[in-house]
């Protein structure tokens, strides 16, 4: 992500959701939802940014909602619709 290659960060944070035994029950795991969508959007696909996004939002139903970077998920979120 901080090189803007949104195509090979969307690969690596991937990678993060396809082996859930390497974060466990960790907030890595629901936040590489998030980073999935980012990654997507930066490069252009809005479907699968959308599809992430939802994915990060349905794990995160429950938590506070002050939290900021849950807050920053629904504003990016509601950018993208």
């Amino acid at each position: 992500m901080a090189a803007q290659n949104g195509v090979a960060a969307a690969a690596e944070f991937q990678k993060l959701i396809d082996h859930p035994g390497i974060v466990l029950n960790q907030p890595i795991g629901s936040l590489a939802h998030l980073e999935l969508g980012r990654a997507y959007a930066l490069s252009g696909d809005n479907v699968k940014a959308l599809a992430s996004y939802e994915k990060f939002l349905t794990l995160w139903k429950d938590a506070d909602p002050d939290i900021p970077v849950l807050i920053a998920a629904k504003s990016e979120y509601a950018k993208l619709q």
